[in-house]
């Protein structure tokens, strides 16, 4: 039975890209297989580029509406010099979603430059590669998850208030965190509406896409490195769609990105993608959710309708925390601990994901839908949810995510509350289905003021964490379709000399920059870079002064030779903070801990001024 499912699924694959590979036929079979897809002149057969830059290497991938037989497979990628297009790269188009890949080494980031994509002799296609802002004081990142066009989620509702907004705000980075398109079977025609919709923003500055479940086209995802899933949610772990699909979705929306630090594919001939961003002296690592977790079905006890939802309230968490089950998988783990400590041109760090580290929701779908926890997110398991964040918060790193259709801000905590990073998951583009951050007791410690719903609990997964924000909608929403269904975007601003870091969080359909506009309750918020590595029960070593500023620091544990964290710190003096009654060796160094410059210190031991010229 399992093998007829599979060649059923594998026939309905080859229906649904048809729409990219039979269109190689013209124009008739195009419009035979897609109405979706429009007839373009052949001046406009290049719908739009994505791009990023990361030491001195661009990537840049332009995507093209289908092709006639006739037409050629080469595209061309032109730079503007002295009033002039010199051509700079060609690339081949890949006919499977028609894409064109570029790739230009040596190139000069201190400057903008204008670029064009030009097909044949009639298309072009215009935007610039900004210069590298290695000396703005504050990094704009934009963000934004759950692109649905649905007419439940409320039909195609202009974008335009978005487009504008980061034009307003001139965003250095554009982070589209997953779920870009919803067409579970025609990921082709979606991305080129996607491309349409954004392609004016996404032309002119770097770019960061994380495809998420329903790019791939399924409900959820846990990957499971590449496995096919047999069950209809995919709760068995793996994939719906065959792995040419999946391809072709990682080709067109990652094939911009650095490149991979770990290339070796996984089942199925999947690629990964996870790799990190320089940009602005901040370090992007961008980073895979979905595609290593282990699926829940036929692993934990199943305590719900869908082997991915509990609906026990006095269920044991630690029995869904199984031993084998994996959240990021040992190769991205070995990549963050390796990012972790490496602070070449970088005075901040961020985490760029998916989704975030934890049951960010109780209540899901409609206001009487309490779901005590779910497989579906961060928060589990567990294990892998507490390994992740013990090696992001060794770098100080903020985490920016969304997928969970409702904003929150959370500090996290793995033995203790607010002993790791912060994160911010951003609203929904357009949300159908709701989430409430609800829980059922009043947090504790709460800041004066604040909603019940905030302060210190415990997710579903009894995981530690601390609210200071949600962007509930109303239990009955009605009206405006975006506005009463907390749907939105979000900015993060980071400051690389002060190392503040400021959430905004915005409904859709305002102006950010009138005086007037109010964001969600809750943002905006500023905290600390240092704040993501700061938990309550630690103390202060003696002050460290040096003679250069923001050397690199790092604290490795005395007796066992474990690095604690690694920061670029602020300034010409740093104070470390470190768990009380252990002794640590401070390393420093210019660009990199080089020298063992203080040994044995503990808290509340002595000043002392380095020399590391």
């Amino acid at each position: 039975m399992k093998l007829l499912n599979r060649l059923a699924l594998c026939c309905l694959a080859l229906l649904i890209t048809a729409d990219s590979v039979f269109a190689q036929g013209g124009n008739r079979a195009r419009r035979r297989v897609d109405l979706s897809i429009p007839d373009v002149a052949k001046k406009d057969v290049i719908c739009f580029a994505l791009y990023t830059v990361h030491d001195k290497t661009l990537k840049l991938t332009a995507q093209l509406y289908p092709l006639d037989a006739s037409d050629p497979k080469v595209v061309r990628l032109e730079i503007e010099k002295d009033g002039q297009w010199t051509e700079v790269a060609k690339a081949n188009v890949i006919e499977a979603g028609w894409t064109a890949p570029f790739r230009v080494e040596n190139w000069d980031d201190t400057q903008n430059h204008k670029y064009r994509v030009a097909h044949g002799t009639e298309a072009f296609y215009e935007g610039t590669v900004r210069r590298n802002p290695v000396d703005k004081e504050e990094i704009v990142v934009a963000g934004f998850t759950g692109n649905s066009i649905h007419p439940a989620h409320g039909g195609d509702i202009s974008r335009q208030d978005l487009i504008d907004n980061v034009n307003q705000v001139d965003a250095d980075v554009l982070f589209f965190s997953g779920d870009q398109v919803y067409d579970h079977n025609r990921h082709y025609a979606a991305w080129l509406k996607f491309g349409r919709d954004f392609g004016d923003i996404i032309k002119d500055r770097p770019t960061v896409c994380l495809p998420d479940d329903h790019d791939v086209g399924q409900p959820n995802l846990w990957g499971e490195s590449g496995k096919i899933a047999t069950l209809p949610g995919a709760a068995d772990g793996g994939y719906l769609q065959p792995g040419v699909y999946v391809q072709e979705v990682e080709r067109a929306q990652t094939s911009h990105l650095p490149d991979p630090v770990d290339p070796h594919k996984v089942g199925q001939g999947i690629g990964v993608y996870f790799t990190n961003l320089n940009w602005g002296n901040i370090d992007f690592a961008i980073l895979e959710d979905r595609k290593f977790k282990t699926g829940p079905a036929g692993r934990v006890p199943k305590q719900g309708p869908r082997p991915d939802h509990i609906r026990n309230p006095d269920y044991d968490p630690a029995s869904v925390d199984v031993e084998g089950a994996i959240l990021m998988g040992e190769r991205q783990l070995d990549f963050i601990e390796n990012w972790a400590k490496d602070w070449t041109d970088a005075d901040m760090k961020v985490a760029l994901s998916q989704t975030i580290f934890c049951g960010g929701a109780h209540i899901h779908g409609a206001a009487n839908g309490r779901l005590h926890a779910d497989m579906d997110s961060n928060g589990w398991p567990q294990a892998g949810r507490n390994r992740a964040l013990a090696e992001l918060r060794r770098a100080f790193a903020f985490h920016f995510a969304g997928d969970q259709h409702l904003a929150t801000i959370f500090h996290h905590g793995i033995d203790e509350y607010r002993d790791s990073i912060w994160s911010f998951c951003v609203p929904s583009i357009a949300n159908l289905y709701l989430r409430w951050w609800e829980p059922t007791e009043p947090g504790e410690n709460r800041e004066p003021g604040a909603p019940e719903y905030t302060g210190d609990s415990l997710d579903g997964f009894a995981n530690k964490v601390t609210n200071y924000a949600a962007a509930n909608p109303e239990k009955k929403p009605a009206g405006n379709l975006l506005n009463t269904r907390a749907a939105g975007f979000g900015i993060v601003r980071f400051n690389t000399k002060t190392r503040d870091i400021t959430m905004e969080c915005w409904p859709r359909n305002v102006d950010v920059t009138d005086p007037s506009a109010k964001q969600y309750p809750g943002w905006p918020r500023t905290i600390s870079q240092f704040d993501n590595y700061n938990p309550p029960s630690w103390g202060k070593l003696g002050e460290i002064t040096f003679d250069v500023g923001n050397p690199v620091v790092q604290l490795v544990d005395a007796s066992t030779n474990e690095v604690l964290y690694t920061v670029r710190v602020a300034g010409k003096s740093f104070q470390p903070e470190a768990p009380k009654g252990k002794a640590f060796h401070v390393k420093a160094g210019k660009d990199s801990p080089e020298n063992i410059v203080v040994k044995n210190a503990k808290v509340g031991s002595e000043p002392v001024t380095v020399q590391l010229d």
